[in-house]
């Protein structure tokens, strides 16, 4: 009898040894989001490359993204479509955030706290703080990844609500990034390639002038277009519209730089859309834009109260409305991209 209780109390020492040791591998909700904010704590500057792709438009637009971030303010970002060269370039330095668009010789300073004021898909410390922030995030572990699901906190999130987030379990690092709509249909994918934390960079990494000359490098040295290029406009409308919203009207209005496309939408959501052709700048310009800097994706926009603006392939165009709300002008131009009017 008494080998049986020594051979029963033996075996329950096993049991509770083995729970014991797996409990010790296996990280709450908690262990990790204390361990992402000590990651971001500690740190002092991180790289990285993304693969970022929008299901926006009429066809999925993939863009290379470049990001640099060096404590406390500094940032760097750029946007290319590799198949439109197209690519504009986001900084932040001491002087404040500026947008460059090395294809018109431009820059546009804005007076922002971005990228504090909004979620940021592509930037690491927004995506932690979007995890701590959220009391309702939801939290799952795989073999090799943290997989967290939390509210997205842009302007105004009724589109883009949600939110998951794949980070490595070996090092923290993000893996992908889904931005979901109200039926966690993903509208936007981020991918990352590669994440180095503690990076170097040099002492003009963060320098708007030395951004702009090292991105025109593989651009003509001519802003000049050519006349078939120049006679080239074709005329964008919004696949997606507000309910309750149709075209009134679309007419051409010619000014001193050329032909400009206004495009009137009536209803219970009335709004102006208008394009133009954007100019080359034989002198690098740099202006103040009021409003705050918006990621549409394939492009950042500067986003006002009543009016967003932005730059594409080559064109400028503005949405103006006292109707839509700032989330709405934003489905609206995203989807700028997709149909034109023949």
């Amino acid at each position: 009898m008494k080998k049986l209780r020594k051979a029963w109390l033996l075996l329950m020492v096993g049991i509770v040894s083995i729970l014991v040791l797996a409990g010790c591998g296996t990280k709450s909700q908690e262990d990790v989001t204390a361990a992402l904010g000590k990651k971001v704590e500690e740190m002092k500057s991180y790289e990285s490359n993304a693969k970022m792709t929008l299901q926006t438009g009429a066809e999925p637009q993939v863009y290379e993204v470049q990001i640099g971030h060096k404590k406390p303010t500094y940032y760097r970002v750029n946007l290319k479509n590799a198949q439109k060269d197209q690519s504009q370039i986001i900084i932040r330095n001491d002087e404040g955030v500026f947008v460059l668009t090395p294809a018109l010789n431009k820059s546009f300073r804005f007076h922002s706290e971005w990228p504090q004021n909004s979620s940021q898909a592509y930037l690491y410390e927004s995506l932690v703080n979007d995890i701590k922030n959220d009391p309702d995030a939801t939290f799952k572990a795989t073999e090799e990844h943290y997989v967290y699901e939390t509210k997205t906190n842009y302007q105004n999130n009724k589109l883009l609500p949600t939110q998951e987030i794949t980070l490595n379990k070996s090092d923290l690092t993000p893996v992908s990034v889904k931005v979901m709509d109200p039926d966690k249909k993903p509208l936007v994918l981020v991918e990352f390639s590669d994440f180095k934390f503690d990076a170097s960079f040099d002492e003009d990494a963060f320098d708007v002038k030395k951004n702009m000359a090292g991105a025109q490098m593989g651009l003509p040295t001519s802003g000049q277009v050519s006349e078939e290029d120049e006679m080239v406009f074709n005329v964008l409308v919004p696949n997606d519209i507000p309910a309750g919203s149709e075209i009134k009207e679309q007419k051409e209005v010619t000014t001193e730089n050329g032909k400009r496309v206004v495009t009137t939408f009536v209803g219970e959501r009335s709004f102006t859309l208008v394009q133009e052709k954007a100019r080359y700048s034989d002198v690098a310009t740099s202006s103040f834009v009021s409003g705050e800097p918006v990621d549409l994706g394939f492009t950042v926009g500067a986003l006002t109260e009543n009016t967003l603006t932005w730059n594409y392939e080559g064109m400028d165009f503005t949405i103006a409305s006292e109707d839509l709300s700032q989330d709405e002008m934003m489905m609206v131009a995203r989807s700028v991209q997709g149909a034109a009017v023949k």
